[in-house]
């Protein structure tokens, strides 16, 4: 054999070895016989398990909105790479990769560290009771259990496998009972072993495409090194503590209102402690009411000027996809901010109910 032809066969070897990883990605998915409640029931109970692996989630909610939720519109309204090693619920690191830099979420039993990159700094919080998504929300395995963490085994239906981060992943999909969701479905693929939720992926209704996607790329379902989920503040870095951790969390522990038990129909969930932040419903179908103060005025002005906006007694509304907003301003009381996965009959109900509980004092 000539040298030449050796090189050849080194060459090709190298090219099937290098072209494996995504042949197998390609390969067709083997279904799962595992009915939908079977699957159902393994997605609940996949809170206990370890993995790391890196994933990406797609948003496509353009929310018009202030400083004070800026970081919210980027986490719904955006492409977010994420780099996950989760050892438990108390012991946990999430980093997001996005076009600005990278913020990196370490979590423990006492609170979470967040590590901005590119600004140097360190900020230390606790876990709030009541709190605006952050980046680890959008993790695959944590958003499809929440989504599914409610539903109904009359809700759920089997949907074909697909292949997920290399793995044969049976799907299931929710069909939201609630007649006031504005979610029309939820398509969900799952690990049949662990019952981690691999992709999720949310529509509404008459939609061909997804409001928000996330989907694990890589995923090893090994627990992490304890090493994995450290952090240790670089030498320079600012420091901070925030007791506060957003504007929901603000209004929550300062705001002078109370909520009602039940708002436009819909319940508030069990477990809330009574503060100012009212959360609603049930599943994927839900309602949170915000009360606001000096937030609101740059906040109305800024959604006035969005496309499809409409502006009447009840406030300013706008709709992006799934989402429904409402702001209920009241130039002499509490002002209100609605939003949420309900139908804007939902909202302006809401806004209605709440309009004479404006100085309702806990």
């Amino acid at each position: 054999m000539t040298a030449a032809r050796r090189w050849c066969i080194v060459a090709v070897g190298i090219a099937v070895l290098m072209a494996l990883p995504a042949a197998i990605r390609a390969l067709p998915a083997r279904d799962s016989a595992l009915s939908a409640a079977e699957l159902l029931r393994r997605v609940k109970a996949s809170g206990g398990v370890a993995y790391s692996g890196y994933a990406e989630a797609v948003g496509g909610l353009q929310l018009p909105v202030t400083d004070e939720f800026s970081d919210l519109a980027n986490l719904l309204g955006e492409r977010t790479k994420l780099r996950v090693w989760w050892r438990g619920d108390d012991n946990w690191r999430v980093d997001a990769l996005e076009p600005g830099g990278e913020t990196d979420l370490i979590h423990d039993a006492r609170g979470t560290t967040v590590w901005e990159y590119e600004a140097a700094r360190v900020t230390r919080t606790t876990d709030p009771e009541v709190r605006l998504p952050r980046t680890a929300d959008l993790l695959p395995s944590l958003l499809g259990r929440r989504l599914l963490s409610e539903a109904r085994t009359d809700e759920v239906s089997r949907l074909p496998a697909e292949r997920v981060a290399g793995r044969d992943a049976p799907g299931l999909r929710l069909d939201p009972a609630d007649p006031q969701s504005s979610v029309d479905h939820v398509d969900v693929w799952v690990d049949s072993r662990t019952g981690l939720p691999l992709r999720v992926a949310v529509f509404g209704p008459a939609e061909d495409t997804a409001a928000m996607t996330t989907s694990f790329l890589e995923l090893s379902t090994e627990a992490p090194a304890a090493a994995a989920t450290s952090f240790t503040r670089p030498p320079g870095a600012e420091f901070d503590v925030e007791d506060t951790l957003d504007i929901a969390t603000q209004a929550d522990e300062f705001a002078a209102v109370l909520p009602p038990d039940r708002l436009a129909g819909l319940q508030r969930r069990a477990g809330e402690r009574g503060g100012a932040v009212g959360d609603y419903g049930r599943g994927v179908t839900r309602l949170i009411a915000i009360p606001l103060w000096d937030a609101a005025v740059p906040l109305r002005d800024q959604l006035a000027r969005t496309p499809g906006v409409q502006v009447d007694d009840a406030g300013t509304t706008v709709t992006v996809g799934v989402l429904g907003v409402l702001l209920a301003d009241r130039p002499y009381g509490t002002s209100w901010l609605l939003a949420g996965t309900v139908t804007t009959s939902t909202l302006r109900q809401a806004a209605a109910e709440l309009a004479p509980l404006a100085g309702a004092r806990r």
